[in-house]
């Protein structure tokens, strides 16, 4: 084995190791992230079990509180799909890239759109749980009120 082949495997798998960490995050992002929609399903099960035996003013309650549930769910949806997209075109990236060091062919400006492309889906994730928070914090408030 030639050391030169080695030396630019090790560098291979240095710059490798950044996208990792990337996924280590997006990883946790989608673990916070099925917490929330697990406690949202789980919410909107107890009110519809209860929804049968509220009177017709909790039950316009109880309805209104469904809607705003089914509007977090989907936007938790969403961003877990958005950081799962975002996770695949990191791990997409890292192969590409292994791929890029053995054969004859340049590619790093699809490389480059790879990582543009998972810091696109991960940045619009982000703006979609953020939206979901603030929904999830508004709602608290009125509820206080």
């Amino acid at each position: 084995m030639n050391p030169e082949n080695v030396i630019d495997v090790t560098r291979l798998i240095q710059l490798a190791v950044a996208p990792v960490f990337l996924l280590t995050a997006v990883g946790t992002i989608i673990g916070v992230l099925s917490n929330r929609l697990g406690r949202a399903v789980d919410r909107s099960r107890t009110l519809e079990e209860r929804l049968r035996q509220l009177q017709p003013e909790g039950q316009k309650a109880a309805r209104a509180e469904l809607n705003l549930l089914s509007r977090r769910v989907r936007l938790v949806y969403g961003s877990i799909v958005l950081s799962v997209i975002c996770a695949l075109f990191v791990g997409l990236l890292i192969a590409v890239a292994f791929v890029d060091a053995f054969i004859d062919i340049d590619l790093s400006k699809f490389i480059g759109l790879l990582f543009i492309a998972a810091m696109l889906a991960f940045i619009l994730a982000l703006m979609v749980f953020l939206r979901e928070i603030f929904l999830a914090v508004s709602s608290a408030r009125s509820q206080m009120r």
